[in-house]
């Protein structure tokens, strides 16, 4: 249901003046080939409203202007949860975090980097035909 939404409000972005999108599961039962055009598909929409995009997928968390970690945790029998706006490191990191590497492996690492790059790219690549 969230990629459909996805969809229609990616056709209707430049006429819908609703300003907060919200896109939970958007990455439900699809793999990182996938998830790739998913993550373009969403950096493009919010360059026309504010997107939050909850994703356990790194091809997708690639392409977040802001990066958030959001972490349960149990402290004296209750369950809390943590928000973390993550640096330019630390995003490498979660991201190969995401991808199965332990912390700091360095293929993990590496192709957290190529994510990222990927991203910047269509960044780069958008702004200069804006």
């Amino acid at each position: 249901m969230s990629r459909v939404a996805l969809a229609l409000k990616t056709v209707l972005a430049r006429s819908d003046d609703t300003p907060t999108l919200i896109f939970d599961e958007v990455d439900a039962g699809i793999g990182g080939r996938s998830a790739d055009p998913v993550g373009r598909m969403l950096w493009r929409l919010a360059r026309h409203h504010q997107v939050v995009c909850v994703t356990h997928l790194p091809q997708i968390a690639a392409y977040a202007d802001d990066h958030l970690r959001i972490e349960k945790l149990e402290r004296d029998g209750r369950t809390v949860t943590e928000i973390e706006h993550l640096d330019e490191d630390a995003r490498r990191l979660e991201l190969a975090h995401m991808l199965g590497g332990t912390s700091g492996a360095e293929a993990a690492v590496s192709a957290a980097d190529a994510l990222l790059a990927s991203a910047s790219s269509l960044r780069d690549t958008s702004a200069a035909v804006a």
